[in-house]
């Protein structure tokens, strides 16, 4: 009962805290009913628009959280006495981020614990990880919800680009202001974003526009190849093209701005031994492996929104 009634005040309602618990709501209802009972006073002030607290539901508030508190250190403790880590991971990232780096590093994490599984939610969008009860999400942003907890993998580099064939016609662009003269294809649907830059220690940005906005990494660098315009792009997703020379690096001596690679999850407190030594495998696996210090889909969408 003590669980469902922090969950209760933590997401804010009894739907809330159904959906984080995964039970229904009249079972969480029923619970509430059986704490006030306990208590013999109401613990909570319900309306349709809101919920508070009661100087009681205050007073028990503080009681159970104590009590989740010495549960987790029991079943920590326990799970720190067994075999390794086990049970399930709900994790969520992009997919040009899985495919280059989130995957390979949970394989070889998964081989060293047999015990352990992992659902990976593979999307464009920023998930409400609450509501989809998402218990560790790989993000990148310089802009972290205050009410989420982060561990820092890496950087994220971009680059500018553009195909060959495009800047004959268009002509390349001198300084950062010129940018708003070109067809810049952008991450997301936003017709104008702005494109931040750092040239020595002046930071620059300039609003962009152009005629295809895109959620898909893989798309946008289609379209970059094939003329269609200028793009900020995962400098992962590129490389290879750059040097072929199917693209063409735009304003090499101004660097767009570094994002961070983070790995976010809500709670110190509900930190389960499995997800624990997971991120600690990732931190380690993002400081060794090659493609570490590189850009991912997310950059342009998670500049602007962080949901």
């Amino acid at each position: 009962m003590a669980e469902v009634f922090v969950a209760i005040v933590e997401r804010g309602s009894l739907a809330g805290a159904a959906q984080f618990l995964g039970i229904s709501r009249p079972m969480v209802t029923r619970y509430l009913n059986e704490m006030e009972s306990w208590a013999g006073a109401r613990l909570l002030n319900r309306s349709t628009r809101r919920m508070s607290l009661t100087p009681a539901g205050e007073r028990i508030l503080e009681h159970c959280q104590r009590l989740q508190l010495v549960s987790e250190n029991i079943a920590q403790t326990a799970d720190a006495k067994s075999s390794g880590p086990r049970g399930l991971v709900r994790m969520t990232c992009v997919q040009s981020l899985a495919e280059k780096m989130v995957v390979p590093a949970l394989a070889q994490y998964l081989a060293l614990h047999s015990q352990v599984s992992i659902d990976l939610m593979v999307d464009s969008r920023v998930l409400n990880m609450v509501e989809e009860r998402i218990d560790l999400a790989i993000r990148v942003t310089n802009n972290l919800e205050p009410s989420m907890i982060a561990r820092r993998l890496g950087d994220c580099n971009s680059v500018v680009c553009a195909s060959p064939d495009y800047l004959a016609q268009r002509g390349t662009p001198a300084s950062v202001q010129d940018l708003s003269n070109h067809n810049c294809i952008s991450y997301g649907f936003n017709a104008k974003q702005s494109w931040n830059f750092t040239h020595g220690s002046e930071a620059v940005s300039v609003t962009v526009q152009g005629s295809l906005h895109v959620n898909d990494t893989a798309s946008l660098t289609a379209a970059v190849v094939g003329g269609l315009g200028v793009a900020m792009l995962p400098e992962m997703m590129v490389k290879q093209l750059l040097d072929e020379g199917k693209l063409v690096r735009v304003l090499p001596e101004y660097k767009p701005e570094v994002l961070g690679i983070h790995a976010v999850y809500i709670s110190r407190n509900h930190m389960s031994v499995t997800l624990r030594t997971l991120l600690d495998f990732l931190v380690d696996w993002f400081k060794t492996y090659p493609l570490a210090s590189v850009a991912n889909e997310a950059v342009a969408n998670e500049h602007y929104t962080l949901g």
